[in-house]
């Protein structure tokens, strides 16, 4: 009998006309049973101005909130430094390298995805995503992304749709917060 697994998630970052936009889809899946619609995977940290959303296992992820929020405090807002820091730590401590999740951070100016492979990307593009559904919502996302019309907010949300009308593991209860 194969393991059952958790499976949770579409986080995606939209930067647009200098707006900061982060979205979740709610759904965590174990197994073929959905377990919980309407989770919450993106805070708020250092007085609201940096966005941190998780894709993997929920208890891996807030640990990794927690020790990333040391990191910027110590590091005094700074992401780069306080990613590059938190990967170092990840990726050579014996109990953090257990710890099975990615990570979308993002500030005024910048967007990391962090992962315990000791990787801290800057994408090239103006969106970054993670996740079972991430790049059915960073290719939408890509293409609305040149349209005029849309700003980073109606980005983000029109994106996590369309994961969710592909992605099993994506649904549309979504979370959505700015920066501007």
């Amino acid at each position: 009998m194969s393991e059952k697994r958790w499976r949770s998630t579409t986080v995606l970052a939209v930067r647009k006309n200098g707006e900061v936009t982060m979205a979740a889809d709610g759904q965590v899946t174990l197994g073929s049973t959905i377990m919980k619609s309407n989770a919450k995977k993106i805070r708020r940290i250092f007085d609201d101005k940096i966005l941190i959303g998780f894709a993997g296992s929920t208890a891996d992820a807030f640990n990794l909130f927690d020790k990333f929020e040391e990191k910027v405090n110590e590091y005094r807002g700074d992401i780069v430094r306080a990613s590059v820091e938190l990967a170092k730590d990840w990726r050579t401590d014996k109990i953090l390298r257990k710890l099975e999740a990615m990570l979308i951070i993002a500030d005024k100016n910048t967007t990391l995805i962090v992962s315990g492979s000791g990787d801290v990307v800057e994408p090239d593009f103006d969106v970054a995503a993670i996740g079972s559904g991430g790049n059915f919502a960073l290719s939408a996302a890509r293409a609305y992304l040149d349209d005029s019309r849309y700003s980073a907010h109606e980005i983000a949300e029109k994106s996590l749709k369309i994961a969710a009308d592909v992605c099993i593991y994506t649904n549309n209860s979504i979370t959505i917060e700015d920066i501007k």
